[in-house]
């Protein structure tokens, strides 16, 4: 697990991307495993602005998300597929047909599980995995538990997730209770993962993630296991480790 702190955002941002493209440049087909939330925003950001410079191509890499809400339209503006359309898709020369969201509003969700993982089977495995990291711990929506799921599912998202995501809502009664996630068995088939955590209020749970004992109670500390973990860090979330 190589592990970098950084000072300026600009760099954060700069090395996120520049992994990204290195991978793109060796490998135009490359398979991503895409992530939202605030800490891959200035990456994406950057990435754009390196496809406008023609710096890097996305014409033939495919991606797949790790989740999105249950119940949530297309294109209500906090769907993960709005998300990612407006933040990166709409602006690069990705094929939209080769961007990949679980449909949080299939008839039968179960099957859409069994359908997302029988994609990743076919096209994967993925080459890089971009994840955040909850404050409990969870990757992609894998929330702490007494045992963990392989592969994609339904989850009930526990209080502390919906309240953390509450500030992109109208209120707590607005954000959505179950989401689809790719299990932490498909997110640790990747061959790369690159962590992206931001904020001081992260600071201890990088630390438990990282260096703390691998425990369901904390499935980002199964990333211990990976032989192939890139963690980028700002001062804030990175202030509790030695």
């Amino acid at each position: 697990m190589n592990i970098y702190t950084f000072k300026h955002e600009a760099d954060f941002n700069a090395t996120g991307a520049g992994l990204i493209a290195s991978l793109l440049h060796t490998k135009p087909r490359s398979v991503l495993g895409m992530a939202t939330g605030s800490s891959p925003i200035g990456i994406y950001q950057r990435l754009i602005e390196m496809n406008r410079q023609g710096l890097v191509s996305f014409a033939k890499a495919s991606t797949y998300n790790l989740d999105e809400y249950v119940g949530l339209p297309e294109g209500h503006p906090e769907s993960y597929r709005s998300f990612m359309n407006e933040k990166l898709f709409n602006y690069i020369d990705i094929k939209m047909e080769n961007t990949h969201v679980p449909d949080g509003n299939a008839a039968d969700l179960e099957e859409e599980c069994r359908k997302y993982d029988a994609m990743l089977e076919e096209n994967g495995p993925v080459d890089l995995q971009i994840l955040g990291l909850g404050h409990n711990g969870h990757i992609g929506f894998n929330e702490p538990g007494e045992s963990l799921i392989g592969g994609t599912h339904v989850v009930e998202l526990q209080e502390k997730t919906r309240t953390a995501n509450a500030r992109f809502f109208p209120s707590l009664a607005d954000v959505p209770t179950q989401a689809i996630t790719m299990g932490v068995g498909s997110i640790l088939k990747a061959k790369q993962i690159l962590l992206l955590v931001r904020g001081e209020d992260k600071a201890e749970i990088v630390k438990r993630a990282l260096k703390g004992p691998i425990t369901s109670q904390c499935p980002a500390s199964l990333l211990q296991c990976h032989p192939n973990v890139v963690v980028l860090l700002d001062q804030g979330a990175g202030g509790l480790l030695s």
